[in-house]
């Protein structure tokens, strides 16, 4: 059953996130500029709301998604229940992704354009500070755990680039392969992982050190990462393949390769962590699998390239 976006939020309204019995998952869908809406309790899309002109990165939570918007240049503030644009900030041209640190009250957009990452108040989306990064065409800016860090990857780089949070400025850089992609921490922020797609790695990288730890070869052009609730697992999407992989933490070895739909992007798990929610760019749809035994349970048709999923 597919609920249109008045009736989505009358219910939520009511009986608030209790009338879906899952947590929601948000997929951005660049092409038709739209946000599909996900039920996990049974991966059935509910509902889509227009949005955007070219909605790319996201980001969720107290109520609300934040978007990246490719053509106008902008962060989208957007209620998560009625599908209402609630604010428009002009960040700079070309912006991607787009992170919320843990305890809700800092937001950072990568913006390709002028090689900065803008960093923001939450949820009213205040410029707090443009900060400016080595690397060239900046895609992800990821906090850590504690908040302490921005961890940026760029097209055009052979690095990370470590910002400090306090500090607004880039202290530090992490050798890693050509074309960092997509970053997850660890949830005791030990470590982050770090996708680079034309070295066809993922690479483990201590954070109190800043330095690699480990090279994990994946598929072709990997690019997503996702980290399990329990730390214990780490995902990774692979464009080209196309599929995913499992890597245990403990050994930093991929243990498990699911196929899912054509050119797989970025990720998001269930608050549990029991399922994993991949946007596969060219087939239109999420593909969702079961992380325990590591199995496709279905393929959700969403809008025209999906570009990531949020789950809150």
């Amino acid at each position: 059953m597919k609920l249109r976006p008045c009736l989505l939020a009358a219910l939520l309204a009511v009986f608030g996130t209790a009338a879906l019995a899952g947590p929601l998952a948000y997929v951005p869908n660049e092409k038709s500029a739209t946000l599909s809406v996900i039920d996990t309790a049974n991966d059935q899309r509910v509902s889509d709301f227009p949005v955007g002109e070219r909605p790319r990165g996201i980001a969720s939570g107290g109520g609300r998604v934040y978007l990246t918007d490719g053509k106008t240049g902008s962060l989208l503030i957007v209620d998560g229940a009625s599908g209402q644009l609630q604010k428009t900030v002009r960040v700079g041209d070309s912006p991607e992704g787009v992170s919320l640190s843990a305890d809700g009250k800092w937001l950072a957009v990568a913006v390709e354009d002028d090689n900065s990452v803008v960093l923001l108040s939450a949820p009213q989306g205040s410029l707090v500070a443009r900060i400016k990064v080595q690397g060239k065409n900046p895609e992800h800016a990821v906090f850590s755990p504690d908040g302490r860090w921005l961890y940026v990857s760029a097209e055009e780089a052979e690095q990370v680039d470590v910002i400090d949070v306090k500090k607004r400025r880039q202290v530090a850089n992490v050798p890693v392969g050509k074309r960092p992609r997509g970053i997850g921490f660890l949830p005791d922020g030990s470590r982050a992982y770090v996708a680079s797609e034309m070295a066809g790695k993922v690479y483990a990288i201590d954070v109190k050190a800043r330095s690699v730890i480990a090279e994990i070869t994946a598929g072709q052009y990997p690019n997503g990462i996702a980290v399990h609730p329990d730390g214990q697992r780490v995902y990774v999407s692979n464009g080209r393949d196309p599929s995913v992989m499992a890597i245990d933490v403990a050994t930093n070895t991929v243990v498990g390769t699911v196929e899912v739909g054509k050119r797989p992007w970025n990720m998001a798990l269930t608050p549990d962590g029991a399922k994993l929610y991949v946007a596969n760019g060219r087939s239109g749809t999420v593909s969702v699998i079961d992380t325990v035994s590591f199995t496709k349970l279905a393929d959700i048709e969403v809008g025209e390239l999906p570009w990531g999923v949020s789950i809150r």
